[in-house]
């Protein structure tokens, strides 16, 4: 199967652009995350992790997060790149969304720099922003790639995808 890079208007971003191994990189622009009305998030001090054909994923300080809302649960994974991590439940009030947020207590040295941040399942918030942009989750319920007007495919995790 042949994969078609659609090719990046001025501005833009191809994920066929981004490394493998992944890199981490600084990102001051504003990431919102909102559930039942409330701002849970509120970051312009974030990591944006690309990975070759994977939208950006935000890791946010724990300072920018309501942690108070974060349960830990039992689940976990593991990433070649990134190493062991560990999950979050999102808990507001009678809602518990579970496994919405997780992060990489000991990061490999190489994403050192997401060590004390959390990413979120953007398809599991109810709004997730990049500046004033609502981004679309990236497709499967694996992935926790944002996708803004910014980023063009295709991604890992579309239909006709399935192999890579």
């Amino acid at each position: 199967m042949t994969i078609e890079r659609i090719k990046p208007d001025p501005g833009q971003e191809s994920v066929w652009d981004y490394p493998r191994p992944p890199k981490c990189e600084v990102c001051s622009e504003l990431i919102k995350i909102i559930l039942d009305g409330k701002v849970i998030v509120e970051s312009n001090q974030t990591k944006r992790v690309l990975e070759t054909s994977h939208p950006p994923v935000y890791y946010i300080p724990t300072e920018d997060i309501c942690m108070e809302l974060l349960e830990p649960t039992q689940e976990q994974s593991w990433c070649e790149w990134k190493g062991k991590a560990r999950y979050f439940d999102v808990v507001l009030g009678e809602r518990r969304i579970e496994n919405a947020a997780w992060s990489y207590p000991k990061p490999t040295p190489a994403l050192e720099a997401i060590r004390d941040h959390l990413a979120f399942y953007p398809h599991l918030m109810d709004a997730c922003f990049v500046n004033d942009e609502r981004v679309q989750p990236q497709a499967g319920g694996f992935y926790g790639g944002w996708i803004t007007s910014k980023i063009v495919g295709p991604f890992k995790g579309e239909p006709g995808t399935q192999g890579w």
